[in-house]
């Protein structure tokens, strides 16, 4: 009996240091910042403006803005959880190639940001790039589109529900991070030990604009039924977006995919916007 004993205590310990242990790293485990910014858009031969964007809090974000001629719609575009913005390129390229202003920012102690990351800190850096955008540049919010990839979906989002954008993408986001917690530690109470919320759900159905919803069912980080589950959440207007891929390449894999879904989307925003502007619209 007393070795029964022996090794559920045993087993409790070993429970509880994980438990603990997992708790205490989850900054480290959810921001994975780079501070060496290696490339810059003029590396692909793109005009663009480097930006220090000034927080609520008083700090200084890094971003870029890269004009496209006779842009219709502004990008204000929210990361993932690694890298910098050096390491969104693609994305800077395929936006700007497609006719589109874009404003990428890194969030608080990534790249040459100021600070250190956290919840709260994201949400105030997005909406730094939003007042800068509609301050700064005087571009109306009816003619900028909030997007957002993985953990910047959910940044993306929460700035959404708080301003009227001209519409919203999520790409490969889950619901919450409580959420994505119980999928990689089932074994685990996530509830008790989440220290982080960004619950992405919550703010995609308090967006009163068009979402656009895209997401992998190859995509072996988020599940695709998170994808699901924001879209079936979101008001309409709104659309899903199925692409192929993992994770961090899915928009790439399935390129011609890709950029044909954003063009009709955001056509279906002009169409909207055109049924608005009519007599009696």
């Amino acid at each position: 009996m007393s070795i029964l004993v022996s090794i559920a205590l045993l087993i409790v310990g070993v429970y509880a240091i994980l438990g603990l242990t997992l708790y205490f790293m989850q900054p480290s485990f959810l921001y994975r910042p780079v501070r060496e910014v290696e490339y810059d858009p003029g590396d692909l031969d793109l005009a663009f403006e480097r930006v220090a964007l000034p927080t609520q809090d008083g700090l200084k974000l890094a971003a870029w803005y890269v004009p496209a001629a006779g842009a219709r719609y502004t990008i204000l575009f929210c990361h993932g959880n690694s890298g910098n913005i050096s390491h969104r390129l693609d994305t800077i390229h395929l936006w700007n190639e497609l006719g589109f202003n874009i404003l990428v920012f890194d969030y608080r102690g990534y790249g040459q940001s100021q600070g250190q990351p956290s919840e709260e800190g994201t949400y105030r850096d997005a909406r730094a790039a939003w007042d800068w955008l509609v301050r700064d540049k005087h571009v109306q919010p009816e003619r900028i589109i909030i997007h957002g990839r993985s953990l910047g979906g959910a940044i993306a989002a929460n700035l959404a529900a708080q301003v009227e954008p001209a519409g919203l993408i999520v790409e490969s986001t889950f619901t919450s991070y409580e959420d994505l917690g119980k999928e990689f530690y089932p074994y685990l109470p996530v509830h008790w030990f989440a220290s982080f919320k960004y619950r992405t759900i919550d703010a995609v159905r308090r967006a009163a604009c068009p979402v656009l919803v895209v997401h992998s069912r190859n995509d072996e980080l988020v599940p695709f039924e998170f994808g699901r589950r924001l879209f079936e959440a979101a008001d309409e207007p709104k659309q899903f977006v199925e692409i192929d891929g993992r994770h961090n390449d899915g928009f790439l894999f399935s390129a011609e995919t890709y950029r044909r879904a954003l063009l009709d989307w955001v056509g279906s925003l002009d169409q909207a916007a055109a049924r608005r502007a009519r007599p009696g619209g």
